[in-house]
């Protein structure tokens, strides 16, 4: 029996690059089964739906506002069987202000929607760990505090505009605010303090920025940055910096690096958490493993851009 693939993506810009972004779709071999959405929030409708119907890969075309609400509805409609063989895999064609699920499986290009169909047509899958903050799933990155107050205060018409320099013009004004101090409790040690917490289940966040050097989907932990002063300075910053190049962390008394299975975020006074780059609510959150893992429609773990384009040239004949 032929698998069953239904792509879900935002028709509504009504521009040119949204046209583009449709005939690359309409474009693909074997032919896509395509949902539109037609208000925020659809595709996590959407998504459930064709889940509980027998879709077998749910994919998200667009950036991580799409990947996001396709993996709430997918993982709702999965929860129902008690079986994760028969859990619904999600995939995605990047596309948008950012995908960075997309960057951390290897597709790095916004335009190329055929490489990564490519595997989802072909059955290529594997199993990741699936995370939840309070009642809410995330598969790539979460935020508290500056983090995730840059993406509240970030418009979806910001976004359109200026892409993602609209992120800039945020944390521009989140800097000239006084953020709540943090509590970063752990089971069985003494809490940690701090203004911003990143958190990661892989090593990208933001991009192609290797934030998490550690990290890994499948390891089943949590990567996790705290930024311990009241106030994220230009010290902090450069040792974060150093960090990314280096690919590691030195021991520090403004940054701590952990690797958590299970820990929880309060703050003095309520701030933002954002989920996969967007806004899912506030503090207090607890973190913690899903109740089951999740299937992705994707090349083997953190391929290279080269072993991806390998395995393409491997699987596909040229053109004649």
């Amino acid at each position: 029996m032929a698998r069953r693939i239904a792509l879900i993506m935002n028709p509504a810009a009504r521009s040119t690059k949204a046209a583009r972004m449709l005939n690359r779709v309409q474009a693909l071999r074997p032919a896509p089964e395509i949902h539109f959405t037609e208000h925020v929030g659809h595709a996590n409708v959407l998504a459930e739906r064709l889940a509980d119907d027998g879709a077998d890969v749910v994919v998200a075309v667009g950036g991580d506002g799409t990947v996001n609400e396709v993996l709430q509805g997918v993982c709702r409609a999965n929860a129902r069987r008690p079986d994760p063989a028969t859990h619904t895999a999600i995939g995605t064609l990047p596309a948008g202000t950012m995908n960075v699920f997309a960057y951390e499986l290897g597709f790095h290009s916004h335009t190329d929607f055929d490489t990564p169909w490519h595997f989802i047509s072909s059955g290529h899958e594997r199993q990741i760990d699936l995370w939840m903050a309070n009642n809410d799933y995330f598969l790539q990155l979460a935020g508290v505090g500056m983090d995730a107050e840059i993406v509240r205060l970030t418009t979806w018409e910001q976004k359109k505009r200026f892409g993602p320099l609209s992120y800039v013009f945020s944390a521009w004004k989140v800097l000239r605010r006084q953020l709540p101090v943090l509590t970063l409790e752990i089971p069985g040690r003494p809490p940690l303090r701090g203004c911003m917490a990143l958190i990661g289940n892989g090593i990208h966040y933001g991009g192609p920025f290797r934030i998490f050097p550690r990290a890994s989907n499948t390891d089943g932990k949590l990567d996790v940055l705290l930024f311990r002063e009241s106030e994220v300075n230009v010290w902090q910053a450069l040792q974060m910096f150093q960090g990314v190049i280096k690919g590691e962390y030195a021991d520090s008394e403004d940054l701590d690096y952990l690797q958590l299975d299970a820990f929880s975020i309060r703050s003095e006074a309520t701030t933002a958490l954002e989920l996969d780059g967007e806004l899912a609510g506030r503090t207090p959150v607890i973190f913690r493993k899903a109740a089951f893992p999740l299937r992705v429609a994707a090349p083997c773990p953190q391929a290279s851009a080269r072993e991806i384009a390998a395995l393409l040239h491997h699987h596909v004949p040229a053109a004649s």
